[in-house]
């Protein structure tokens, strides 16, 4: 019987499922029939990366598959483990006299943090089957791990818990007398219950950590009972978990979300992914320069005000800092995000950078030219040149790409917003060139 008081492991360590029906979550490979159950039940295993978030039970799994597997099970830490424990572990695994299998399942947490070198020296070794690895990791691990690594394992992507796991699993907690809290007289209300679920965002870690404190710093009553309500929960858990790291692929698909909303036309959805980012600590002059260069790349000429509105933001959030900065920030990203959309500058220019790389392009025509000094004139430039405040309109016929580019048509403005007043100023140009 384990003493909750006493017991140094965390209510999460030793809760941790012993078998498959122990295990929540995580459905589309765990469920009846998918790949990776039919291997753990038929203890057939192969090489695996779990990714995912925190608290989704990559580890639990891989203590799961301890259990069930007749093959040796070893388990490091990337961020403790050298080349040499790696050494020695598979020279143990090769020792017919300790391993007479000479295979062994491998479980490397954070396999991430693990450098080239390392991970080079685990590859002949998976390869011809002497280790079974199975690498746990937060990051992307098509970015973060060898891709020789990648194409001999099978990556396995692992979702956040939903609400109804969680609480699944802070029930499992409060009724196991074994390893849970079940030997104590807990009564945990309905609300602070799904108070815990909802706000671990879908981290069982999290979840189990609130309700082990709650437990542990609730004074029980004269009877011995101790109950769990709405504040004491949210006591427990302070503030709202979320998975986000400010250096890891949370923050790249965040901040694509977020660039994608104020692209897409969604304010709500930008201030969401906007405050997210805030919250997850991330760099402010980060995130305001994305909003500047969306200003410009996805609204462009179709609200030019947009740009300075951003540019203004850029500036001020740097005066004032946080928590101040959040306005600022939210006011441009809602600018942009509402703003009609075009993105022909970007495409003029990138028209235009790749005519100049591939083509030749020709000379800058002579009257075009400046002639600073009189002997220059003499040879030229600056000769024909028309002024074209000297015009009606403003506009003369003259000659302004090279020879080789004339009739070249960079910049096509669209209907929306301001962009179609420049479209009409264009038409309007053109037929007083004509007349």
């Amino acid at each position: 019987m384990i003493d909750p008081l006493n017991n140094k492991e965390p209510l999460a360590y030793r809760m941790a499922p012993r078998s498959l029906s122990e295990y929540f979550g995580q459905e589309h490979i765990l469920g009846e029939g998918k790949m990776l159950r039919r291997m753990i039940e038929a203890d057939r295993l192969s090489s695996i990366i779990l990714f995912g978030p925190p608290g989704t039970g990559k580890t639990a799994l891989a203590r799961l598959i301890a259990h069930t597997t007749s093959s040796g099970f070893e388990k490091i830490n990337a961020v403790t483990a050298g080349v040499a424990e790696i050494k020695k572990i598979i020279a143990d695994t090769k020792n017919p006299i300790l391993n007479p299998s000479g295979r062994i399942v491998l479980f490397i947490d954070e396999i991430h943090r693990f450098n080239k070198l390392q991970q080079d020296a685990l590859l002949p070794h998976v390869e011809d089957g002497t280790l079974i690895l199975i690498g746990a990791t937060t990051e992307n691990p098509f970015f973060e791990v060898n891709k020789a690594l990648i194409s001999r394992s099978t990556v396995l992507s692992l979702n956040p818990l939903t609400e109804d796991d969680i609480l699944s699993i802070l029930r499992l907690a409060l009724t196991d007398k074994e390893r849970g809290l079940g030997n104590q007289d807990i009564f945990i209300t309905d609300e602070a219950i799904s108070y815990i679920a909802n706000f671990s965002n879908g981290d069982a870690r999290i979840a189990l950590r609130a309700l082990e404190l709650a437990s542990i710093t609730t004074p029980p009553n004269d009877k011995g009972a101790i109950t769990i309500d709405l504040d004491v929960a949210k006591e427990c858990m302070q503030k709202r978990s979320i998975a986000f790291d400010a250096d890891g692929e949370s923050h790249y698909d965040n901040i694509s979300a977020f660039i994608k909303s104020m692209r897409g036309s969604d304010p709500n959805a930008a201030v969401f992914y906007l405050a997210r980012a805030l919250h997850g600590g991330e760099d402010i002059e980060f995130l305001a320069r994305r909003i500047l260069i969306c200003a410009s790349e996805d609204v462009g000429m179709a609200n030019p005000n947009a740009l300075l509105v951003a540019m203004a933001a850029y500036q001020g959030i740097m005066a004032v800092g946080m928590p101040e900065a959040r306005i600022l920030l939210s006011e441009a990203a809602i600018m942009v995000a509402t703003s009609p959309k075009s993105n022909s500058s970007y495409s003029a220019i990138d028209r235009a950078l790749s005519d100049i790389e591939k083509k030749r392009t020709g000379s800058v025509p002579m009257h075009l030219r400046n002639a600073p000094a009189k002997g220059m004139l003499d040879l030229g430039y600056s000769q024909g040149y028309k002024y074209p405040h000297d015009y009606p309109g403003n506009v003369c016929a003259q000659q302004y790409l090279p020879d080789e580019m004339v009739g070249t048509v960079y910049y096509r403005p669209n209907d929306n917003g301001y962009e179609k007043k420049v479209q009409e100023f264009l038409s309007e140009r053109d037929k007083q060139l004509r007349s």
